[in-house]
């Protein structure tokens, strides 16, 4: 069955992360940027997860995981490498209406966490329900070429200009100006002219489809 892609808000929401080694770390470190409240459980707390994670905000617990570590949670990370531990952490987040991903292990997972091209506010993420992690990195890789900062740059500037269809002109008439204004043509003229000139195009354009 497909998978529901969503872009989830974490902001303020507690996240749990049962493991401290190499792949737990990532998963924290993202889930810190995301604004989550992580809290993370481990027996053990390896070298490389702590040097990784030095600095980042987050609540480390050294000792077992336990079903109260669950109160109040929204999103779970099982990272260990006890396999009978994964399983009754998800069997518990199942219980407990947590959502839960239990890593590298497809069938234990509510969620999976999708390959990810940052370049500013633009956002592209890359899945496979969870077959090919390896090859999620490989679309991933090439994605990194062709998106350079200047493309969320230009989402900065067409949420400006967003703004100003939307005040501008009736729910009807937006959605030509704002495919217009997120074309090709329109991201060229942005790289040539810089923002100050493409606010004024965007102006321009909004006046023309009036």
């Amino acid at each position: 069955m497909a998978k529901y892609p969503i872009n989830l808000d974490l902001t303020g929401r507690k996240a749990l992360v049962i493991g401290a080694g190499a792949v737990a770390k990532r998963k924290v470190s993202s889930l810190v940027e995301a604004g989550a409240l992580v809290t993370v459980v481990a027996k053990q707390t390896e070298q490389a997860f702590t040097d990784h994670c030095k600095g980042l905000d987050f609540t480390l617990i050294e000792g077992a995981y336990s079903p109260d570590h669950l109160t109040d949670v929204i999103i779970a990370i099982a990272a260990t490498n006890d396999s009978d531990l994964n399983k009754k952490i998800y069997a518990d987040c199942r219980e407990h209406k947590v959502i839960c991903n239990v890593v590298d292990v497809p069938e234990l997972c509510d969620f999976y966490v999708p390959a990810v091209v940052r370049r500013g506010s633009l956002q592209i993420a890359i899945g496979t329900d969870g077959a090919s992690p390896a090859y999620s990195a490989h679309v991933r890789k090439k994605l990194q070429e062709m998106f350079t900062e200047e493309h969320g740059q230009f989402v900065d500037e067409l949420k400006i200009a967003r703004q100003k269809v939307i005040a501008a002109c009736p729910p009807a008439d937006r959605k030509p100006i704002l495919d217009k204004l997120a074309d090709d043509e329109s991201f060229a003229y942005f790289q040539k002219n810089g923002s100050e000139k493409f606010q004024r195009y965007a102006e321009e354009i909004i006046t023309n489809y009036q």
